[in-house]
């Protein structure tokens, strides 16, 4: 059973992944390259930091059975959001993760408290989805280069933007119904 649970585990964020990676759009003109602020080497490095996080995570037993953790990695800046029974536990999680390699700087969001339900993690799906879209059809904002994770109803915004352009993201999401707050976890080009 320990090992089913571990598989799952490891299979979740594939199952949520919020396209963090450069993706290959293809048509009958030919391939067209999705826009990524990030380089190659660095989208392989967030997603390798999520898989060692989330192993490290899974391994000590006495946080992985109080907590629910998210870790998510944006150009080596690390967001953990989630809920986490005691600080003691949440400042484990931080150690546990800033020792993986190519990791820049954490941002421990998680709150203390058990673990949320699942109706709770249902309707931050939801808003982030709904966040993802009014991005996508905003013309203010190219929604490739916001990374969105909604925990709680806190809207954490992730990406390499301009003054300009973070202010454009968070005036669209503000404007979503179901969203408590939002944080800028951002790094400027300007």
């Amino acid at each position: 059973m320990p090992k089913f649970r571990f598989i799952i585990l490891l299979l979740i964020p594939f199952t949520f992944l919020q396209g963090c990676a450069t993706a290959v759009v293809t048509s009958t003109e030919g391939a067209a390259i999705v826009p990524d602020r990030r380089t190659t080497g660095s989208i392989i490095d967030d997603q390798g930091i999520e898989f060692k996080a989330s192993y490290a995570l899974f391994k000590n037993k006495a946080i992985y059975d109080q907590s629910h953790i998210n870790v998510t990695s944006y150009n080596g800046i690390i967001l953990i959001s989630g809920e986490t029974l005691t600080e003691e536990l949440k400042q484990k999680i931080s150690d546990e993760v800033k020792v993986i390699p190519k990791v820049r700087r954490i941002h421990n969001e998680l709150t203390i408290g058990a673990p949320s339900a699942l109706t709770s993690r249902s309707s931050d799906t939801w808003i982030t989805s709904k966040i993802k879209t009014k991005l996508a059809t905003s013309s203010t904002i190219d929604p490739t280069y916001v990374k969105v994770v909604t925990e709680n109803g806190i809207v954490y915004l992730m990406g390499i933007l301009t003054h300009k352009e973070a202010e454009q993201a968070v005036d669209v999401v503000t404007k979503s119904a179901g969203v408590q707050r939002v944080v800028k976890i951002f790094e400027y080009i300007d």
